[in-house]
């Protein structure tokens, strides 16, 4: 794995081209279909503009390819969602955090592969195929921003970003070894991410180490008037060391709460060792525990699906095939409809459409949905509770290691590995997933939870994790 400061180094000891032509022939020879599109003519003419001068170059990531998750809007390159239904769609505009990185200098090398729609823990519902880990090829890296943290983990380039609507940056970051970070809900935009369900998803950084993803977020971040959702803060991140240095991270005083509910019925011993292993290095180096109750959490999980399915369902209407993407022969409308939907959505789509338009239909709208919603104003009373006592929230971030390709089929045992990141995302609280260990030479992720707005905090803890 590379870091951004090993890039900038490269670049300017030869060139933002021949940078992005090391990138592409990397990308070329790789085993684990971590891209769906690459983007070669794009970068290197960027590239080439960089280096004429042509274009920005002082930026913090001058001449830094960078990987983006199939479902985040680029101008001229073509964005899928892993799915059928949009396969050819090359959106107009770039999204907001697109135009960031540009203002930086960054260079789009490509869009990732990922779950269909975001829809997955895996990235095996792709239906450009999966892709795989790797540490190791027959196992999965994770979704559903999988090729995202593969392409990293491969080395094929030293940042990407995700987007994580219930742990899809965490999840493969943890199978993956590297370090992805959830923001604060309203502190990235969202204006072009292709929305699956717009209260709980944010787009988030992937790196090989945390500094570069304290970098990355502090550039994506920031209030956007084109997003409702987007929160005017500060984004200020300060945790120490530069250039891929974390120093040492004094954690002298902090006070970390253990979830009791985040160790229970199903986590691997070997996970759970490995995290508490982690937890005891930094009781090592001064911070402090306890363990906290958060009663709620055990009915996160299912509060989370509902609320995810029913805003699918209502996002997922659009794609008609009338407009853009997949295309048939013409009969009447609703046969035309009918028939694109069912050839252009993967299995899994269809599953949470139909489930998400269950559970908003008359008749059960107030049985589910609405039931839903005040488990989720439960599940954030939780957490606010829990960081009345203590300074952050340490966790296992996936309960097993990565499995492999094809070994969980039943959709359930998918939803069920969800467990320890969805409740994040329903409060809308950060979350960065670090390396702690490792098992059978397959990466072990630690969880560390923060308050609102609070990335500098659990990114300087991360990074504390990770120099020891």
């Amino acid at each position: 794995m590379m870091s951004i400061a090993d890039v900038l180094r490269r670049v300017e000891d030869s060139s933002a081209e021949d940078v992005a032509f090391e990138h592409l022939e990397q990308i070329r020879k790789s085993k684990f279909n971590t891209f769906i599109t690459v983007a070669e003519d794009q970068s290197l003419t960027r590239a080439c503009l960089i280096d004429s001068g042509d274009l920005k170059s002082d930026g913090r990531l001058s001449g830094v390819p960078i990987a983006i998750k199939d479902n985040i809007s680029t101008n001229g390159i073509r964005t899928t969602c892993a799915s059928h239904i949009l396969d050819g769609y090359i959106p107009p505009y770039d999204a907001t955090v697109i135009e960031r990185l540009y203002n930086e200098g960054a260079i789009i090398i490509g869009k990732t592969n990922m779950d269909e729609f975001a829809m997955g823990t895996s990235t095996e519902s792709s239906y450009f195929g999966p892709t795989r880990n790797p540490h190791n090829p027959d196992c999965v890296p994770g979704g559903s921003s999988g090729g995202s943290a593969a392409t990293v983990a491969a080395g094929e380039v030293a940042i990407s970003l995700g987007s994580d609507t219930g742990g899809s940056v965490r999840c493969p970051a943890s199978f993956c070894g590297v370090v992805g970070l959830k923001p604060t809900y309203g502190a990235v935009s969202r204006y072009g991410l292709i929305s699956y369900a717009n209260s709980l998803e944010q787009i988030g950084p992937i790196a090989s180490n945390v500094w570069d993803v304290a970098l990355l977020y502090s550039i994506i971040a920031g209030h956007d008037p084109r997003d409702s959702t987007s929160v005017d803060t500060s984004t200020t991140i300060d945790i120490g060391g530069n250039n891929g240095n974390n120093g040492n991270q004094d954690v002298a005083g902090l006070k970390i709460g253990i979830p009791a509910q985040y160790f229970g019925e199903g986590v691997d011993p070997v996970v759970e060792k490995a995290v508490w292993g982690g937890i005891h290095r930094l009781e090592d180096a001064g911070a402090t525990y306890t363990e906290i109750d958060m009663p709620h959490t055990e009915y996160a999980l299912a509060a989370y699906y509902i609320i995810a399915m029913s805003e699918a369902s209502s996002n997922l209407a659009r794609f008609d095939g009338m407009r853009y993407g997949l295309r048939i022969d013409d009969t009447d409308w609703i046969t035309t409809l009918s028939e694109i939907r069912a050839l252009g959505f993967g299995e899994e789509v269809k599953r949470r459409i139909i489930l998400g338009t269950y559970s908003l239909s008359a008749g059960y709208h107030d049985k589910y949905y609405l039931k839903a919603l005040k488990v989720r104003t439960l599940v954030k009373q939780d957490f606010d509770s829990a960081f009345g006592s203590v300074d952050v929230l340490i966790a296992p971030t996936m309960p097993i290691p990565a499995f492999r390709i094809g070994e969980l089929v039943d959709p359930l045992s998918q939803y069920l590995a969800d467990v320890n990141t969805v409740p994040v995302n329903l409060a809308g609280v950060p979350s960065v997933s670090v390396p702690c260990g490792s098992t059978r030479g397959l990466p072990i992720g630690m969880q560390i939870i923060g308050r609102f707005f609070d990335e500098s905090r659990i990114l300087g803890v991360a990074a504390a994790v990770e120099a020891e």
